[in-house]
């Protein structure tokens, strides 16, 4: 598969993309003059999530890019025989993309998160590359016209929002006509956690086997409700693969 093509996983639009060619649009729209360009990280629990929320089903239909955030994509994508290049993670992709920001001078704008993790997460990464302009803005959904006024003053091009699915993706849609100057806004759940160290990663030979759910399992026990998404994942692709389960196509009528 190519960049510009789409697997659709229950519905849900994936893009063929890896780190090399997703940076490479990224830098495309950040150049462009106008328009916010919406990048989804989509996992199998954003699938399931979707398969309930016809609204979230309908943001990730509408967004710019859907990256392969999550083994179980790469897994499905095998399964419905389009497989994809490389998994995407918000998490690896938030270091990269500080990275080219700090070369190409542009600002970058870290929305949400628990109280102090996105001023750490920032800290760590200014201090990796030199030059790098972040604004940091924990505030809470519910806040968002004071959000939105920092950020249109701030002069970033680039908004990362950690608010969860899918309540990060649903404020960046609903709110994307107010923000200007905003080139590239992208949902990053708990990379600010990730990157500040407060949460660490499974060791590499786990996330090659595709064992990074176990991994938080055993760290995170009380994750244990949510890690129930990733089995009926599993069934629920099996049995629609690339149609959306009854009961959406039902309340979406």
């Amino acid at each position: 598969m190519t960049p510009s093509e789409r697997l659709r996983i229950l519905g849900v639009p994936i893009d063929a993309h890896t780190f090399e060619t997703w940076l490479a649009q990224v830098e495309t729209w950040v150049n462009e003059t106008d328009g916010l360009h919406h990048i989804c990280t989509v996992n199998p629990e954003f699938v399931m999530i979707a398969q309930q929320h016809p609204a979230f089903y309908q943001v990730l239909q509408k967004a710019d890019v859907c990256l392969a955030d999550g083994s179980g994509i790469l897994l499905a994508a095998r399964w419905l025989g389009q497989a994809l290049p490389q998994r995407v993670t918000g998490t690896d992709s938030l270091p990269k993309l500080a990275e080219l920001a700090a070369q190409k001078g542009w600002h970058l704008f870290f929305l949400g998160a628990a109280p102090g993790v996105a001023e750490l997460a920032a800290e760590k990464l200014r201090a990796d590359y030199a030059g790098l302009q972040i604004t940091v803005n924990p505030a809470n959904p519910d806040e968002a016209d004071t959000s939105i006024k920092a950020i249109n003053q701030s002069g970033a091009s680039i908004l990362l929002v950690a608010y969860g699915a899918p309540m990060q993706d649903l404020w960046i849609d609903q709110h994307r006509d107010h923000l200007p100057n905003i080139k590239i806004a992208m949902g990053v759940g708990g990379a600010f956690d990730f990157v500040a160290g407060i949460v660490p990663r499974a060791p590499k030979w786990m996330q090659e086997l595709y064992l990074e759910w176990l991994y938080r399992l055993i760290r995170q026990p009380w994750r244990w409700k949510r890690m129930l998404r990733l089995p009926l994942f599993v069934i629920t692709v099996l049995r629609y693969r690339r149609q959306p389960t009854p009961k959406l196509v039902r309340e979406m009528q």
